[in-house]
């Protein structure tokens, strides 16, 4: 399949994004959700890096572009539905998360609780 074969084989949300899980290619744990649109994952497939789509600017976000965090791609999978893609990255530094953790899942609950099991790595404010 071409690039462009492979983003037209998900199925994008009226939105025209889809939910993209990033994981650990190590240690198979989740290091975070965010959202891709055709061209992050275009251009994540393209870099061999993961590219996001920020709702919330409204713009690309390329992973670890201020922090220095990227995540290297080492395989992209679609599930069943072709509605949500899962990555398994190499994440350098070992910091996925924008509050200084290994993983933005740094909360269990746990007796009617959230509790924070998981340190902080650095502090943000000497990422950011």
């Amino acid at each position: 399949m071409t690039a462009n074969e492979l983003v037209d084989a998900v199925a994008w949300d009226d939105r025209g994004l889809a939910p993209a899980i990033a994981q650990d290619s190590r240690t198979g744990r989740v290091l975070m959700l965010a959202w891709m649109n055709r061209e992050a994952l275009a251009l994540s497939l393209s870099e061999g890096r993961a590219i996001y789509w920020s709702r919330s600017r409204n713009e690309l976000w390329r992973k670890g572009e201020t922090s220095g965090h990227v995540q290297v791609l080492k395989e992209v999978r679609l599930d069943c539905d072709a509605d949500a893609i899962v990555m398994q990255v190499e994440q350098l530094g070992g910091i996925a998360c924008h509050t200084g953790r290994e993983s933005c899942f740094y909360r269990v609950a746990q007796d009617g609780q959230w509790l924070t099991t998981d340190p902080v790595l650095k502090d943000p404010k000497e990422i950011y």
